[in-house]
């Protein structure tokens, strides 16, 4: 493939997404940097697609790759690319009717996701999906420790995060299973159709792994607190998954709190990171789940 052929996908910072365009066909490409993963971490993400094909919306596995960091050779993942606008773009632009649509389509792929289950949690180590340990005995509590450096907060706001970490590892605690967790499920990893609202391509699985049924859904909810989107969300998950909105709420939360740690301790990084990091804050302060800055 000749790279300088190459179109940098519009969305994300990674720079490392592509479309091409051959024979008037259209095809995503993405490179993997010799170093940055595995070197099996292409042919990885090819399973977790192949694993979800005719489930949620992905799209078809065309080329693979595998990389060779010794030799400096970077790994390759074509994809066909997939129709739609991108949620991040659409959403905001949405009436309450229509986030309200989009956000029970987007409820039903959750619950589909949070249906896939696994025997236990931890990273996807090789092609054939085996899955690792995260070497996180301690859970919550522990990862906040392991962290503090990181985030460089005072004394007593670290100590109000870490009892809040306690008590939310308790409730995720009490859930008793684990599933296939996409891990970055937002607007801006969907694309929907502007006409109908559904949902017709779920992207970017690199942080793929078992874990949590609540983690995607606390992902989904932790930036679009908008009532019409949020309750048609959790309205369909519970139709599904059982529980109360309420409930499934609260245990989202406290599951998004891994994803917020890990952010936070990585802000002036990227935007998401600084603004992990302003709700961090405001939840360690309040000692509320839901708090806002």
């Amino acid at each position: 493939m000749d790279f300088s052929d190459l179109t940098p996908l519009a969305g994300g910072w990674s720079g490392q997404t592509f479309v091409a365009d051959a024979g008037g066909e259209r095809s995503v490409v993405r490179i993997y940097p010799p170093g940055l993963r595995a070197d099996d971490a292409a042919e990885i993400d090819a399973s977790v697609l192949r694993l979800v094909r005719g489930l949620v919306p992905v799209p078809d596995v065309l080329e693979v790759r595998r990389g060779v960091a010794a030799a400096d050779h970077p790994g390759l993942l074509v994809t066909s690319y997939l129709p739609g606008e991108r949620g991040d773009v659409l959403l905001p632009a949405l009436d309450d009717t229509g986030a309200g649509v989009l956000g029970a389509g987007i409820g039903g792929l959750l619950a589909d996701l949070a249906g896939m289950p696994t025997l236990r949690a931890g990273p996807f180590v090789d092609p054939d999906l085996t899955i690792g340990d995260w070497g996180l005995g301690d859970g919550l509590p522990g990862f906040v420790a392991d962290h503090a450096e990181a985030l460089a907060w005072e004394p007593d706001l670290l100590a109000r995060l870490a009892e809040l970490a306690a008590r939310a590892q308790d409730l995720l605690d009490s859930v008793g299973r684990t599933c296939l967790v996409h891990s970055d499920v937002n607007p801006k990893n969907l694309l929907v159709d502007p006409g109908t609202l559904v949902v017709t391509g779920l992207l970017d699985w690199e942080f793929a792994h078992a874990g949590h049924p609540f983690t995607d859904l606390g992902n989904v909810l932790r930036f679009d607190r908008r009532p019409a989107y949020t309750d048609a969300v959790l309205a369909v998950w519970c139709d599904r998954r059982g529980g109360t909105p309420a409930g499934a709420r609260e245990t989202a939360r406290a599951a998004d709190l891994w994803a917020l740690v890990d952010l936070a301790a990585r802000r002036g990084q990227n935007p998401v990171a600084d603004r992990a990091h302003a709700h961090l804050v405001a939840i360690a302060r309040s000692g509320d789940l839901h708090a806002l800055p």
